[in-house]
C-alpha cells in the first residue's frame, strides 16, 4: 500500500510530465507555424513537390505522440505498485 508521500510524489510526476507537454505542445505550435511561414514566403504553393516543412513537423509530431501517451496513458509507477501490491498480498496470504 502507498503511503501519502509516495501517493503525492506519484501525482508530482504526472502533473510535471503533463505540464511539459502542454509547453511542448505549445513550442511545436509556434515553430511549426513559423516554417511554413517561412516556406510560404520563399517558395510558397507554386512549388511543386512536397514542401520541406512537412518533415520536421512529421517528426516533431511522432515524438509528441509519445510525449502525450507518458503524459496521459502511462502510470509511471502504476505497474511497479500493482505488483508491489501483489507480492504483498501474496506474503500475508503465505504467512511469511
Amino acid at each position: 500500500m502507498e503511503t501519502t508521500s509516495q501517493r503525492d510524489e506519484r501525482l508530482w510526476k504526472i502533473a510535471k510530465a503533463r505540464a511539459s507537454f502542454r509547453t511542448s505542445l505549445l513550442v511545436y505550435l509556434v515553430i511549426n507555424a513559423f516554417l511554413w511561414a517561412l516556406w510560404f514566403i520563399t517558395q510558397g504553393p507554386s512549388h511543386h513537390g512536397i514542401p520541406w516543412p512537412i518533415w520536421p513537423s512529421l517528426g516533431w509530431a511522432l515524438g509528441l505522440a509519445f510525449q502525450y501517451f507518458y503524459a496521459w496513458h502511462h502510470d509511471p509507477f502504476g505497474d511497479a505498485v500493482r505488483e508491489y501490491e501483489k507480492l504483498q498480498a501474496e506474503k500475508q496470504r503465505r504467512g511469511l
